[in-house]
């Protein structure tokens, strides 16, 4: 199933509270027999957007037994979401806002949530002001405690930001960037990647996210001490959670994950074989691991 299908889901505008729109998409919101489960809010990482879920999206929607509503957001200045003018109000705040304005507006009151990478930075910051929103967690592949290396790795690629010419270029700066720690990607994997990250824009092949965005990280001074969010990771305690983290991931050190697991006993722990940062969710065992999860809710 290609990410580039555009079926299966209803195109949802949410106006956030300063009056951006936000875009989503909601698989299985006309469907009742959706109904009877909290539905699944996915959050995705620092410059990607609602399309990286698609197929996970798909799955969990039409599942046989136990089918969920999924809602997969574009967080501002990302997909097909508005760019803000005001460039500091890409923060973890302000899209956490974002993210309850979401629920609001489509009557959520409790969910499942998977948030990716910088997602999962924001289910942090929920988790403390709104904890009764959070029906249970997955964080994939980001935790309260992130890796000097991994956050260089990204600055790096994102300032090489090389323009693909066609899509079949697009596919080969994937692998450049991310074979060696993807090493569990097939051929239509990376091509999925690819129609994920890139849109067309008047003509030409771009990544779907305001340079404003890649910008805050490229001017990340990785000298500088980096705060850690174990208070907020605190919060966690009360609601179910997974940790998904890549094999090869160089954000999410192994003994971080040792240490959530141990702050919160009741933890459910996975490891996304042949992948780094971030796991896709649709990839290899990991969508059976996430319905086990989901079934023990």
């Amino acid at each position: 199933m290609s990410s580039s299908d555009e079926s299966g889901f209803i195109v949802r505008t949410i106006t956030a509270p300063d009056g951006l729109k936000l875009h989503a998409r909601d698989y299985g919101g006309d469907r009742s027999s959706v109904s009877g489960l909290p539905p699944v809010i996915c959050l995705p990482g620092l410059t990607r957007n609602s399309r990286d879920f698609h197929q996970l999206a798909l799955l969990l929607s039409s599942d046989a037994i136990a089918p969920r509503r999924v809602i997969t957001l574009d967080a501002r200045g990302r997909g097909l979401s508005a760019w803000d003018d005001d460039k500091s109000h890409y923060n973890l705040v302000v899209e956490a806002q974002d993210v309850l304005a979401m629920c609001a507006a489509l009557h959520i009151s409790k969910a499942v949530f998977i948030g990716t990478s910088r997602g999962g930075l924001v289910l942090h910051l929920l988790t403390v002001s709104h904890p009764d929103l959070l029906k249970a967690v997955i964080l994939n592949d980001i935790g309260p405690v992130l890796e000097k290396e991994g956050l260089g790795d990204i600055r790096d690629y994102l300032n090489r930001d090389r323009k693909p010419g066609d899509w079949s270029e697009a596919v080969d700066i994937l692998r450049e960037n991310h074979g060696g720690t993807f090493t569990a990607l097939a051929e239509e994997d990376w091509r999925d990647m690819a129609r994920a990250i890139y849109t067309v824009t008047d003509g030409k092949i771009a990544a779907d996210y305001d340079p404003a965005i890649a910008a805050q990280m490229q001017s990340l001074d990785l000298e500088a001490p980096l705060p850690d969010l174990w208070p907020q990771f605190e919060a966690f305690q009360t609601i179910p959670l997974m940790v998904i983290r890549g094999e090869n991931s160089k954000l999410l050190a192994t003994a971080t994950v040792e240490e959530m697991a141990r702050r919160h006993p009741g933890m459910t722990a996975k490891i996304a074989l042949g992948q780094g940062h971030a796991p896709i969710l649709h990839v290899g065992d990991i969508p059976a691991a996430i319905r086990d999860f989901l079934a023990t809710l």
